[in-house]
């Protein structure tokens, strides 16, 4: 099998080859005639001659152009079918086992699989780019077939084109996964994780974990099925006053009343209240039967507005305009928006960045196993670039800085590496 696909790609690379040689020697004699038209003065037919040696560069530009854009998508869909997997199981498979864990129906885990994969193709498709161009690349310069491209006398600049070509192909391609797939999947993903526990609110309580609400905290011991072993309820009253509230076995029930997400009912109850004014003085009940109600908007996200994560490029550049007219709304929060539209872009087209830098470090490192170093290269740099867009957007949430340098900034950072890198390869 391995002899077969490594014979069939030869057959292709001899064959551009083979015609590389035939246009050197097609280009050779109009040259001559162009040569000799113009010392016998036969200027009609030194123009024809040149038309046709203008015509021939063009094919053969077009012909290794194109040489290269088909070895770059061949090494592109096998690292983003790398990535894919990655994020999958990350983000997706995780999370499905989770919810399998409270009998949440197999159509509803695939549809909430089938909702996050926007998000994977379009987190995958940067990192494949750097990685599968690096790979390529690579791969070009350690068989020679740069230098052979270089000897026939074309610059840097035919190889970059389609390099750059390349880039922005897969950033449209993901710019579109990524302003217009995601939202609509994040939507349906938030309303039917809703459904799911509105009708089944036992998934929210984890074995042995705290679970923090709006003005209180659960701390949850093991779960099965509908009932909790070993609960504590900590909570503070609007008079500031604290309770604590332990039972060893409670019993999760659906609440019909509109609003309230679950019942806890509490079997063998101690309920101890804290006293705001004197810390020495304290009430101890003891119940039997204690109920508590635990509302929707204490765990769900019930706002009737639609967040940034669910928005468009379009709709989100309308709603910072508008909360720039409208007094009332913090920093922060203005600048959470603008974070999310800036991440619609930067993302995506970071596939352009690393195309840039791809094709001079490739040259830098392609000399010795260009295969094995582009990878190697390619992942060292593709974590530091999640990192940094990670901690970024931390910093950014936190200290409010402008979200167009907080998710930028990696961008123009490996642009600039990528162009300086260049610059030097040409003065070569």
């Amino acid at each position: 099998m391995s002899f077969g696909i490594k014979n069939f790609f030869w057959g292709k690379k001899k064959s551009v080859f083979e015609n590389q040689e035939k246009f050197s020697i097609k280009r050779i004699i109009f040259k001559a005639a162009v040569f000799l038209c113009s010392l016998l003065k036969l200027k009609l037919l030194e123009d024809f001659f040149q038309e046709k040696l203008k015509s021939l560069d063009e094919v053969k530009e077009h012909v290794l152009s194109r040489y290269i854009v088909k070895e770059l998508f061949l090494y592109f869909i096998v690292c983003f079918a790398f990535f894919f997997v990655v994020f999958f199981v990350n983000q997706i498979l995780l999370m499905a086992e989770t919810i399998l864990k409270k009998r949440v129906p197999v159509s509803s885990v695939a549809r909430l699989i089938l909702y996050c994969l926007p998000a994977v193709v379009a987190q995958s498709a940067p990192y494949s780019t750097l990685v599968g161009f690096l790979m390529c690349l690579g791969h070009l310069v350690t068989d020679n077939e740069i230098l052979i491209i270089r000897a026939s006398g074309y610059r840097y600049s035919m190889i970059l084109k389609p390099v750059i070509l390349m880039g922005i192909l897969i950033s449209i391609f993901s710019f579109i996964m990524n302003d217009y797939f995601l939202p609509l999947g994040t939507l349906h993903y938030n309303r039917l994780l809703k459904q799911i526990v509105v009708s089944n609110p036992a998934i929210e309580l984890e074995p042995n974990s705290v679970k923090r609400l709006n003005d209180s905290t659960l701390v949850i011991g093991n779960v099965a099925g509908q009932n909790v072993s070993d609960l504590v309820f900590f909570d503070t009253g609007t008079d500031g006053e604290k309770r604590i509230i332990i039972s060893k076995n409670t019993e999760i029930k659906k609440s019909k009343d509109e609003g309230v997400l679950m019942q806890l009912n509490m079997n063998d109850a101690d309920v101890i209240m804290l006293s705001k004014s004197s810390r020495r003085n304290f009430d101890v009940l003891d119940a039997e039967k204690l109920s508590l109600n635990v509302f929707e908007d204490s765990i769900l996200d019930t706002s009737s507005g639609t967040s940034p994560r669910e928005m468009t490029s379009w709709d989100l550049k309308k709603k910072i305009d508008d909360m720039k007219k409208i007094e009332g709304y913090s920093e922060k929060q203005m600048n959470t928006y603008r974070l999310e539209y800036n991440k619609k872009f930067s993302i995506p087209f970071g596939s352009i960045f690393f195309a840039i830098l791809a094709f001079p470090l490739s040259l830098v490192f392609g000399k010795k196993d260009g295969h094995t170093l582009g990878l190697i290269f390619g992942l060292i740099i593709s974590v530091m670039y999640w990192a940094a867009n990670i901690i970024g957007q931390m910093f950014g949430i936190r200290s409010g800085v402008n979200g167009f340098w907080v998710m930028w900034g990696p961008n123009f950072f490996i642009g600039i590496v990528g162009s300086i890198l260049y610059l030097r390869l040409r003065r070569k």
